[in-house]
């Protein structure tokens, strides 16, 4: 019986096309694509049983195995799980690791259910292979715009409002800063970069003259941006967006303590400002190396007189002056230095309405 194969993988990016990953949950764990789903053929031990069969007495015994493993009930309820799926994504494609026979066998499967389902000729790994070499070639080719700015600056909110910009941070779960990380988990290496392929692949397809992305470092918390598609990004021209201070601190407040709190009390529940406060206080004390001793302390105490008059009356206003005091005295010199030493030639400098007409030219 001849299964459907496909290998327009351009088209499954574009569509956003949902895709059945059937391999075993621990795979999927390690790295998916951002449109699939894991409804595997076997679970995570019957995995491992097979393999050591596979390696004690070969292939013809490995699939026996597996066979006698997954059959009757155990059967019946995976293809109900793919069924189930299919009809709430009939366009949907299916894949395994190499596009062999775990895949195949999900295909027949389903044919036997009366479903013709087209499974992804290479599997995970073609498709995979094909999503890094485009991110290479799409980052080499295009014409990049990187947003600089100091911390506090606006360049996240600039960057929701052009249509020819990609949101690392978005992608890395991450404000990549020392207070970045949210309460939910990045994404693993394989995931973000597999998020960044599919961006990259959607912003080419649209026919943008420029892409537009926000001035990151190598690492945006736990992730890392893969080395040649980085140094392909920073061969671009740097855009300053200016701010004042006063500005700087209100967004900056915004995003590390109004919305932050918001996100730790939906969270954590009535536990939430003490976890933010655990949080902060971490932060604080995995850059006191940078800050010094001196300036540690008073930042960690007028961040505990802040807590203090926000446990009492509910108001968040105190925290202003410490995040005035770590926008200048600790991420001000830093990037400064950071931008004296770039090598990224800066085109323009402005304000975010500037900068806006300016990216219109």
């Amino acid at each position: 019986m001849a299964l459907p194969l496909t290998d327009n993988f351009r088209a499954i990016v574009l569509d956003r096309r949902p895709l059945i990953d059937v391999r075993a949950p621990i795979e999927f764990e390690k790295g998916a694509f951002p449109t699939s789903t894991n409804l595997p053929l076997m679970n995570d031990e019957e995995r491992h049983l097979i393999g050591i069969r596979y390696k004690e007495a070969g292939n013809n015994e490995a699939i026996k195995l597996g066979h006698e493993l997954i059959q009757g009930e155990v059967k019946a309820k995976r293809v109900q799980a793919w069924q189930d799926f299919m009809q709430q994504y009939p366009d949907a494609y299916l894949y395994c690791f190499r596009g062999g026979q775990r895949s195949k066998i999900s295909q027949e499967w389903l044919a036997e259910a009366g479903i013709d389902l087209p499974r992804l000729k290479g599997g995970y790994k073609a498709f995979r292979h094909f999503l890094m070499e485009e991110s290479e070639r799409i980052s080499d080719e295009a014409e990049t715009i990187i947003i600089g700015g100091s911390t506090g600056s606006g360049k996240t909110l600039l960057i929701h409002k052009l249509n020819n910009a990609i949101d690392l941070e978005d992608l890395a779960n991450h404000r990549g800063s020392s207070f970045g990380r949210f309460t939910t988990p990045q994404p693993t290496q394989i995931d973000f970069e597999d998020k960044l392929a599919y961006e990259l692949i959607r912003h080419e397809s649209e026919g943008h003259n420029r892409l537009v992305i926000e001035h990151e470092s190598h690492n945006i918390g736990r992730v890392f941006i893969p080395k040649p598609v980085f140094n392909n990004l920073q061969q671009a021209s740097l855009v300053i967006l200016e701010a004042p201070i006063e500005t700087r601190v209100q967004i900056t407040f915004d995003e590390y303590v109004t919305s932050a709190l918001v996100e730790y009390n939906r969270y954590y529940d009535d536990e939430g400002d003490e976890k933010w406060f655990e949080e902060m206080h971490g932060n604080l004390s995995r850059i006191q190396r940078r800050l010094g001793s001196e300036r540690y302390l008073h930042l960690k105490t007028v961040l505990d007189n802040a807590f203090k008059i926000q446990q009492i009356s509910g108001k968040t206003e105190a925290h202003k002056e410490w995040v005035q005091i770590l926008l200048e005295e600790y991420y001000d010199p830093m990037y400064n230095y950071q931008i004296e030493k770039s090598p990224i030639p800066i085109i323009f400098r402005g304000s975010e309405e500037e900068i806006l007409a300016f990216l219109q030219v």
